[in-house]
């Protein structure tokens, strides 16, 4: 297959199934775009077995099947030349200095999905978050480059992706409950006396989903900081995807207890606002993008 027909593939599965990324990586010229499509498809790829209707003993060999095509896109070879997301990911490596092992971060944070890993604390929680979306930052700055300091940038991107996580964690609340699934820690449940399960009662669970949006906000502030490394392109791409999440904390915050009813979302409108905001260069500052 050739790059331009894998490149193809993966921004349609991009634009597919990651609306909220798809809006920041339209911002970027063609060549970051068409890697950052491929680098998406890949980690969609993982995550759809974490999240996939197999037993925990199928998903273990699936997600061992991605680390030996991870081991070969690292060796520079493929395991399936016809494979438009293995191709895609092989021909951007080419052109951008992408750490492709990081992606079995991805896998490892699925694998631990997988098997039902209990969060105790703060840290175990933030640990997953950098395994599922640090990760996902630090390989994008193998796209974008960074101005100077890459172990400042990589911490950032890491602040950056803890602050994402934990607001996808509040919004799906109730869908990964269903899968048997808490990522809140268990010290902090208890804390504000939830059920461990996350099923009430629904004050309580309203006062530890506002403690814990704080706490996103807090990482959302030092993450933030990564947008002054990067060039304008960049870090419009950035400043978009991160401002179309922040503004889902912001609504969260706003009533807590909404989560437990219905998925929080923003509009296609409000979306594309953010991202022409990010692209005239507007700051991320406060809760105004």
């Amino acid at each position: 297959m050739r790059a331009q027909e894998a490149y193809r593939c993966c921004e349609e599965i991009t634009w597919k199934e990651a609306r909220n990324f798809a809006y920041g990586i339209r911002l970027l010229p063609k060549p970051k775009r068409q890697a950052m499509s491929a680098l998406y498809a890949m980690a969609r790829r993982i995550d759809d077995v974490g999240d996939g209707p197999f037993q925990c003993e199928e998903k273990l060999v699936r997600l061992k099947k991605l680390r030996s095509d991870i081991a070969e896109l690292v060796s520079g070879r493929l395991s399936d030349p016809e494979d438009p997301v293995l191709v895609g990911l092989s021909a951007s490596a080419v052109l951008f200095t992408i750490p492709l092992e990081v992606l079995n971060e991805i896998v490892q944070g699925c694998e631990q999905d997988a098997v039902g890993t209990e969060y105790q604390t703060i840290e175990d929680t933030k640990r997953y978050c950098r395994l599922v979306a640090g990760s996902v930052g630090r390989l994008s700055l193998g796209i974008f480059g960074t101005k100077d300091r890459p172990d400042v940038a990589a911490e950032l991107a890491d602040e950056l992706g803890v602050a994402l996580q934990l607001t996808n964690i509040l919004r799906d609340i109730v869908e990964d409950r269903a899968m048997g699934r808490v990522y809140l820690p268990a010290e902090d449940i208890a804390r504000f006396r939830c059920a461990p399960d996350l099923t009430g009662p629904i004050d309580a669970l309203g006062r530890l989903v506002a403690f814990e949006v704080r706490r996103a906000e807090g990482h959302f502030v030092q993450g933030l900081k990564l947008l002054d490394m990067l060039d304008y392109r960049s870090r419009a791409c950035v400043g978009a995807m991160a401002g179309i999440y922040r503004r889902l904390l912001v609504r969260i915050a706003a009533s807590p207890t909404q989560v437990f009813a219905g998925r929080v979302s923003l509009t296609t409108k409000e979306k594309l606002g953010v991202a022409v905001r990010s692209l005239a260069g507007v700051r991320i500052s406060g809760v105004r993008i």
